[in-house]
């Protein structure tokens, strides 16, 4: 039998804490992954909008998120447990907390950042930097306070103790993704629909995005990054400074195969459905495969990691579907399909795939916090495109709208040569490329 590795405090500590960074530097890293995704999912005339909302979520976020966000979790993590508030705000002078204030930050971008797919092409640029705010400063911060703060849904939060165990979400399927999927589900609702999406009928009418290789390659900077995500979620050495080598073995092998599982079953659903296979499609399936075993990967048996990837990813395309078609939601990027339902699917499915045997109890904890982090989705999101919509007014016109939102918002043409006679100065961009489906058609 092989023994645990042991070492001294010291080095354990300073092993952490470089780890801490090394996946903080990795999970930023995703965000060109997320601009690259989205760009090429929109048209060309509107890329240099979707990078403007990307480097926002970041630079703004990152201000938001430290002076108000890493410290309103910990409130909310106070009063929905019934603990001592203390000095929630403390970090702000301590040094020592900055690493785990990064930690946290790079994860409040994330959440912010997968609403900019779903209300691409149509949304005011300065109502969206309100919404890039308030979900860095107050929205995600609530769901981290009443989970991993150990506030309402954790096993000393007022459900967690009612209900006799904590809610688990390792690294966020629900906390961060599934957040990030119905926050830009209810903003493209509020929104609205792209001027072309629907004809007279009210049928979806495909708007191509304009570089599926933009796409996918932001897929695979994405898939990289999620590494950091989950296995960096885990310490190297234990709190008793023992290394946690079978933990990171199990996170990297059921991240790994929950990705292989998502492609291959979207890429087969995808044929399914149109008659050849998707490469987009198969690029969101392996998206929605790590999203729904982010929450699980130390939880469950590899072969549960790699079944609950492939419902994730077999479950994009007509999940998309129902939300363009039924809903009548104009979601862009299909963040819903991709992070919102893939998240939830993926968490409240942990028990049945558990290492040690399924749960009952848990299962209910489980379902319970999906619900819960959902709620909360929906209504502050809600609060926060209506108060945006009062305040500077949720849609760019028409006009803008036909122009594109780089010329009409930023004054830019991110493709020049698309522009007649090559000038900037041309209010329009000719083409959108030419693949065959945005994310979904």
């Amino acid at each position: 039998m092989t023994v645990p590795l042991q070492v001294a405090p010291e080095v354990a500590a300073g092993a952490n804490t470089i780890w801490a960074l090394v996946v903080a530097f990795l999970i930023f890293f995703m965000q060109p992954g997320f601009a690259l995704l989205e760009a090429g999912q929109v048209r060309a005339k509107n890329v240099g909008n979707v990078l403007m909302k990307n480097m926002t979520d970041w630079t703004l976020g990152v201000l938001a998120y430290f002076i108000v966000g890493f410290g309103l979790s910990s409130v909310v993590g106070a009063l929905t447990s019934g603990s001592a508030i203390g000095s929630p705000f403390a970090y702000l002078a301590d040094p020592t907390a900055w690493v785990g204030w990064l930690v946290g930050a790079v994860f409040a971008m994330t959440a912010a950042t997968i609403v900019s797919g779903a209300v691409a092409g149509r949304m005011n640029f300065t109502a969206y930097v309100f919404v890039a705010a308030v979900m860095t400063a107050v929205i995600y911060p609530v769901t981290t306070g009443m989970t991993w703060a150990g506030g309402l849904l954790s096993a000393n939060g007022f459900i967690g103790q009612a209900l006799g165990a904590g809610y688990l979400d390792f690294a966020g399927a629900t906390v961060v993704h599934m957040l990030g999927g119905m926050a830009g589900l209810m903003g493209a609702k509020m929104v609205g629909p792209r001027k072309e999406r629907y004809d007279e009928n009210g049928d979806a009418q495909a708007i191509p995005g304009h570089s599926m290789l933009l796409a996918v390659l932001g897929t695979f900077i994405l898939a990289f990054g999620w590494y950091g995500f989950n296995v960096g979620t885990s310490s190297i050495f234990s709190g008793d400074n023992v290394l946690l080598s079978a933990q990171l073995g199990r996170v990297a092998l059921v991240t790994t195969l929950g990705m292989g599982a998502g492609g291959l079953a979207a890429m087969a659903v995808s044929g399914a459905f149109q008659g050849k296979p998707d490469p987009l499609w198969t690029a969101n399936g392996i998206l929605a495969g790590l999203v729904a075993v982010t929450g699980a990967v130390p939880h469950v048996t590899w072969w549960g990691g790699a079944i609950l990837g492939a419902i994730a990813g077999a479950l994009v395309l007509p999940t998309y579907r129902w939300v363009v078609d039924s809903l009548k939601i104009d979601d862009v990027c299909g963040v819903f399909a991709v992070h919102g339902s893939a998240g939830a699917i993926g968490t409240a499915l942990i028990p049945v795939f558990a290492v040690g045997g399924f749960s009952v109890g848990q299962l209910i904890v489980q379902v319970v916090g999906v619900v819960v982090i959902g709620t909360w989705a929906v209504v502050g999101s809600i609060v926060t495109f209506g108060i945006a919509d009062a305040l500077f007014g949720l849609r760019v016109s028409d006009e803008e709208e036909e122009t594109g939102l780089d010329e009409s918002e930023h004054g830019v043409s991110v493709y020049p040569e698309f522009v007649a006679g090559g000038s900037r100065e041309s209010p329009t961009v000719s083409t959108d490329g030419g693949y065959g489906g945005e994310a979904d058609d």
